[in-house]
């Protein structure tokens, strides 16, 4: 039998910046038509070894080998020169540009009037892109503009803009990371449809059952070093976890029985209305008691996110009323309700959570700063910041190349995500809201999360879980929700419902 052609072959890639080695002497090889998966935590490494074959990145140390020869890839463009394209986790598009502006970008259809005259001949381009976007299954209009076009639509451009320039190495850097289960299961879909078209595809994920439902082999990644490269289909989910976090890992989580106290929050015929005056919360009434993780259920775009929102002050209510014990919050502001006992975990890290071009100690002291000992007299004072961040993030175990001094759009995602957490739960609110807390981070930040949930839990505080996740639901939950239509079809002990059941619920094909 012959061996497999090799497409791609990584020797002794080095990749330094100040104060952190962030790829190690990483060397291993991606054969012609696979589907390549580079595993490893959050912080691990991956995208920045994606970022040097893609010529984001010069390597310090090692060699690039492509179809056989050396290649020095010192730029993007010379990545495009060798049919190498990226998906980058955070998209690279012109929001008020067409689709089809945004894919011939750099590479436009010239044409000439009368043979002299220059102009972009966008009605070919559109065609082609039409043609390719059905040949692939990637369903996009041409004219649409990107500002106008979900998530999942935006990341198919992407595909598209690299299968215009004819890329034979597609890149995907946490392709799934802010996407619908329903949406992942359509990109999974994609994927392998590009490797029967004899596409080879690097998927950099963290998501074991991604890699283990598309991947043919994957590399392992930790703190930068490459653990091992094994062929997926004989290695075990448990496996991979413990290459990816060097130990064996637990995927549930342990909860002691639930010990209730008094109503923290009580909402009553809360209604929501977006622009259009239309509810996306639509007479929800609920209540979660000290002790209690209230979990709502639900498929994205359900209102889940806006009853969040609402709570916390960032969407105005229409009607219905909010209480945290006593005290009605329909009408404070967010810094308010901050001080009467809500801490908010949100959705949307870089939007709401964080301030990416603040440094991590800053950030770490948003809700705190103006009060000692982070200020005197309204005088900042340094040290107390330093201080602070150190010892959230031992406790935390957030990782960060330059300490608390680094700025935070430089960190990993999931460190990103660890710092919010870190900073909400350190405020010792009576309510803490989660929404999506786990989304985009490795198994091992995941688990550590959850444990922190029901660590918040035995302390005594109400728990509002909002997550797309149905698996982290059952497990984390004592109590369940489940919103369909801006409505709360149903609210029931988790110990009552089956996976199935609440399945139904989201789906609106069962009601109470």
């Amino acid at each position: 039998m012959s061996e497999p052609e090799l497409l791609l072959e990584l020797h002794n890639i080095t990749k330094r910046f100040p104060g952190v080695v962030a790829n190690d002497d990483v060397s291993f090889s991606v054969r012609k038509g696979e589907i390549f998966a580079l595993l490893g935590e959050n912080g691990a490494g991956k995208s920045t070894l994606a970022s040097v074959v893609f010529g984001m990145y010069e390597p310090d140390e090692g060699r690039i080998v492509m179809r056989g020869k050396e290649v020095h890839v010192a730029s993007p463009n010379e990545a495009v020169a060798l049919d190498i394209g990226m998906v980058h986790q955070h998209f690279k598009l012109i929001s008020n540009y067409t689709v089809a502006e945004n894919i011939v970008l750099g590479d436009e259809p010239m044409k000439r009037i009368a043979g002299v005259m220059p102009f972009v001949d966008m009605k070919h381009a559109e065609e082609r892109i039409a043609q390719l976007s059905s040949d692939y299954g990637l369903e996009v209009d041409p004219r649409a503009v990107i500002e106008d076009l979900g998530v999942s639509m935006q990341q198919r451009v992407e595909i598209l803009k690299m299968l215009y320039r004819d890329a034979e190495l597609l890149i995907f850097d946490e392709p799934t990371a802010m996407l619908t289960p329903q949406e992942v299961e359509r990109l999974l879909g994609i994927i392998k449809n590009l490797q029967r078209e004899g596409k080879t595809v690097i998927l950099i994920t963290h998501k074991l059952e991604e890699i283990k439902q598309v991947a043919d082999r994957c590399a392992v990644l930790a703190r930068g070093k490459l653990v091992d490269v094994l062929d997926v289909a004989d290695t075990s989910t448990a496996e991979l976890a413990a290459k990816m976090v060097g130990h064996e890992i637990s995927f549930s989580t342990e909860k002691p029985a639930a010990d209730f106290g008094e109503v923290v929050l009580q909402v009553e015929g809360l209604r929501v209305e977006d622009i259009n005056r239309f509810p996306v919360v639509d007479d929800v009434s609920f209540s979660v008691r000290a002790g209690e993780i209230f979990a709502v259920a639900g498929v994205s775009g359900n209102g889940q996110t806006e009853l969040a929102d609402a709570i916390y002050g960032l969407a105005r209510i229409k009607s219905g009323s909010i209480k945290l014990r006593d005290v009605d919050l329909s009408h404070l502001s967010v810094r308010q309700r901050s001080l009467e006992g809500i801490s908010y975990i949100p959705e949307d890290r870089h939007g709401v959570g964080l301030i990416l071009d603040f440094m991590l100690e800053q950030n770490l002291c948003l809700k705190s700063y103006y009060h000692a000992p982070f200020s005197k007299y309204s005088i900042l004072d340094p040290a107390a910041f330093e201080k602070h961040a150190d010892r959230l993030m031992e406790g935390y175990d957030i990782r960060a190349g330059r300490g608390p001094r680094t700025v935070t759009r430089d960190m990993s995602g999931g460190n990103q995500q660890k710092a919010i957490v870190a900073r909400e739960v350190e405020l010792d609110a009576d309510l803490l809201i989660f929404v999506q807390p786990t989304r985009g981070l490795d198994i091992g930040a995941t688990m550590a999360i959850r444990k922190r949930i029901v660590a918040e839990r035995a302390r005594g505080k109400a728990i509002l879980l909002i997550s797309l996740e149905l698996d982290e639901v059952m497990d984390l939950a004592d109590t369940v929700g489940v919103m369909y239509g801006g409505r709360m079809l149903t609210i029931a002990p988790a110990a009552k419902l089956s996976r199935f059941e609440v399945g139904e619920y989201m789906m609106g094909v069962k009601r109470s």
